[in-house]
């Protein structure tokens, strides 16, 4: 975090340029003229730092608009080719890597499914880890879907191949931002992920990153829970932008959530807020993957459904689908320009077999069985998000992630029944309950946004300090 105390000019300088970014980010191309009233800065100010910014190649021109009775004004934007970001979304049931402009144009991708053991048929890494990391870590769930020296080799061979498909040199990246399935303690001096339900203990994930070498020894990383980084994205790119109080869910094999008062992130004492696939809605119910019994994952997170519509017997329900641990079999590896294949905003993705399988759910949703489940899941998942307006008290309420994405158009009207029968009536009415807007991509997205937050915080500076990075501290959404 910023150090407190008094300020010098070279503070004043670059919170001068944060706020003209910003401005330019998020609500541009504006002209110099329309800088004044929404930065607060003077005319000279503003005329000063544009010209800086322009200067260093982060803002550029967009054309000009007429003026009553005046000159022409010229309008500014950030310059998306002046920097690059990554996302990585480490989920439940891929590694998916992906590079984007300034501006969140995608330039390539590439994912690999996670199944089982790492299998002898799996690709060599571009940038393998040390021979500690590949040895495997306390607590990392060695040898499974999600061993951490296979993620790590992952996304270490991801962020190699999106650089070479795209043709991007290494310096022209911000940072890597990672979303992970578990609670992210940065305490230390570097992010160590606790995920009780992929088995990962204490896994120092940025150590063992940083042990692959060139060139993610040498890039700033920001690692946070998925769900936060979904939420980073629907509270800037997409359904929750404008909101100063929301919460954003993530529904995939699990469930989570990313709180947002007053704009900025609620994190908790130990950085594990959110967890909201965890709470209790039925006392001595069904067994969730954490351990515990009768938490709301183990009644609508997609592996847990899938695993109820078997039960029900329902036809179709042991045909494929996800097998008896939800788990998915070994994809290919895809990686290339995005010209190559579908942008964001296409088919929703999750592992394959679990995507397919509640398709195959979704189509029989008129068999009085599988309608039975879909009530039933509806109303835990009305119930769950009334525990959040009640809680929190937010004017919006997002659902999103794979699963979510998928069941919305069939769901939503009877969970926003639902919460409303379990919520406080005054609260409930000033909430709204609305699909995310980003696709099954959002966490890669927000996972990107986080060296781009660092970036307009500190006005396009890269000579940040290392413990004034914002990487741990919460940035404000807006």
């Amino acid at each position: 975090m910023r150090a407190t105390g008094r300020r010098t000019v070279r503070d004043l300088r670059r919170d001068n340029r944060a706020v003209v970014l910003r401005r330019l980010y998020f609500d541009g191309p504006l002209s110099r003229q329309e800088l004044v009233p929404v930065t607060g800065l003077s005319a000279g100010s503003i005329s000063n730092v544009v010209g800086e910014l322009a200067a260093e190649g982060l803002v550029e021109e967009a054309g000009v608009v007429g003026s009553d009775g005046g000159r022409p004004r010229t309008l500014l934007r950030v310059a998306a080719g002046c920097a690059r970001l990554i996302g990585v979304d480490v989920g439940e049931t891929r590694v998916r890597v992906e590079l984007f402009d300034l501006t969140m144009r995608e330039l390539a991708r590439t994912e690999t499914v996670l199944t089982g053991p790492a299998a002898a048929t799996e690709p060599a890494a571009a940038t393998e880890p040390v021979a500690a990391a590949e040895n495997g870590t306390p607590g990392s769930a060695a040898g499974g879907a999600h061993d951490a020296a296979r993620v790590v080799r992952l996304i270490a061979r991801g962020v190699a191949d999106v650089l070479r498909a795209a043709g991007t040199a290494a310096d022209t990246v911000l940072g890597v931002g990672i979303g992970v399935p578990g609670i992210v303690d940065g305490s230390g001096d570097g992010a160590v992920v606790h995920g009780q339900t992929v088995g990962w203990d204490a896994v120092p994930l940025e150590a063992m990153l940083r042990a692959c070498g060139p060139p993610l020894d040498g890039l700033p990383l920001f690692i946070d829970n998925g769900a936060k980084t979904l939420g980073r994205a629907e509270m800037w790119f997409g359904a929750g932008r404008g909101a100063d109080n929301a919460v954003i869910t993530l529904i995939g094999s699990g469930v989570g959530a990313c709180v947002v008062a007053d704009g900025t992130p609620y994190r908790g004492a130990a950085s594990s807020a959110g967890e909201w696939g965890h709470t209790t809605m039925r006392v001595g119910g069904r067994r969730c993957r954490c351990g515990a019994r009768g938490c709301l994952e183990a009644y609508v997170g997609a592996q847990a459904l899938l695993e109820r519509w078997r039960e029900t017997g329902a036809d179709g329900a042991r045909a494929g689908g996800a097998g008896p641990e939800g788990t998915v079999a070994d994809g290919p590896e895809t990686v290339g320009p995005v010209s190559d294949r579908p942008v964001a905003g296409g088919p929703v993705t999750g592992g394959p077999d679990q995507e397919a399988a509640l398709g195959r759910l979704l189509a029989a949703a008129d068999e009085p069985a599988t309608a039975a489940l879909l009530a039933e899941t509806a109303e835990y998942l009305g119930a769950g998000i009334a525990d959040l307006v009640n809680l929190f008290n937010p004017e919006r309420i997002v659902v999103a992630g794979w699963a979510g994405l998928l069941l919305a158009p069939r769901l939503l009207p009877s969970v926003r029944a639902a919460a409303a029968a379990y919520a406080l009536r005054h609260p409930f009415e000033r909430t709204v309950i609305e699909p995310g807007r980003l696709g099954p991509e959002a966490v890669t997205v927000g996972a990107a946004a986080l060296p781009l937050g660092r970036f307009l915080a500190f006005g396009g500076h890269r000579d940040v300090p290392p413990r004034e990075d914002c990487q741990w501290s919460p940035v404000a959404f807006r």
